[in-house]
């Protein structure tokens, strides 16, 4: 008699959705300055702004609540050249996502930040380092650059860590209890980026596995990574 063969579950990557609403952003001391800034707009200090921070602390949730209400248009700053500017400020209102050094087009941010000057629009950037950080070629780009107001986010607090824990996985529709997200808070790299890694970890090797999100699996992989 042949042996029965049990077929293996595989676990497929399926896409899932982040919430990226208003109501589904978790405020705490690290990103209060920065809700705030978005919260208080268009009365602020300056029409354009820059939201400064490491990966995963929040910033393009932010863009995206502001785009929301503000009706902005988004765009990749290594996506935008000269051409495409008008274009991207036709709403009056853009973000220009992830600034990093010599991986943008001087000439188009230059004429970006000229052209929303002119016509009063507003500009929203994001990147992980303050614009002094950044090296620019064109002498008065770095001038310009160097005269936005900066919003600082900060890695989060145990408050806010636990909560996003919490958030992504119910963006993934995971059930888990108090002692994984106690183990995992523990022992994770404080950042919203680790958590977010960790979740989808644990979501694809329970799939795969057919087996629970519990304290222990998540000591098994953590223990493997």
């Amino acid at each position: 008699m042949a042996a029965r063969v049990h077929p293996r579950q595989l676990a497929f990557s399926l896409p899932h959705a982040e919430s990226l609403t208003r109501d589904n952003f978790l405020e705490g001391p690290a990103n209060a300055a920065g809700l705030a800034l978005i919260d208080s707009w268009p009365e602020w200090p300056s029409r354009i702004m820059w939201l400064a921070g490491p990966e995963g602390s929040g910033k393009s949730h932010l863009a995206a609540i502001w785009a929301e209400i503000s009706g902005a248009r988004s765009t990749m700053a290594n996506a935008l050249t000269p051409a495409s500017v008008p274009g991207a400020l036709a709403t009056g209102a853009l973000v220009v996502e992830d600034l990093k050094a010599r991986d943008f087009d001087e000439r188009a941010l230059f004429h970006l930040m000229n052209l929303a000057r002119e016509d009063g629009a507003f500009v929203l950037f994001t990147a992980r380092e303050a614009p002094a950080a950044l090296e620019v070629d064109l002498r008065d780009l770095r001038s310009r650059l160097r005269t936005i107001p900066v919003i600082s986010l900060s890695p989060p607090d145990d408050q806010l860590f636990r909560g996003l824990i919490v958030k992504f996985c119910a963006d993934r529709q995971l059930a888990i209890d108090e002692s994984v997200v106690s183990y995992l808070a523990a022992r994770l790299e404080r950042s919203s980026a680790a958590a977010q890694r960790a979740v989808e970890l644990l979501d694809s090797e329970a799939l795969r596995l057919g087996r629970p999100v519990t304290r222990a699996l998540a000591a098994e992989l953590l223990r493997d990574a």
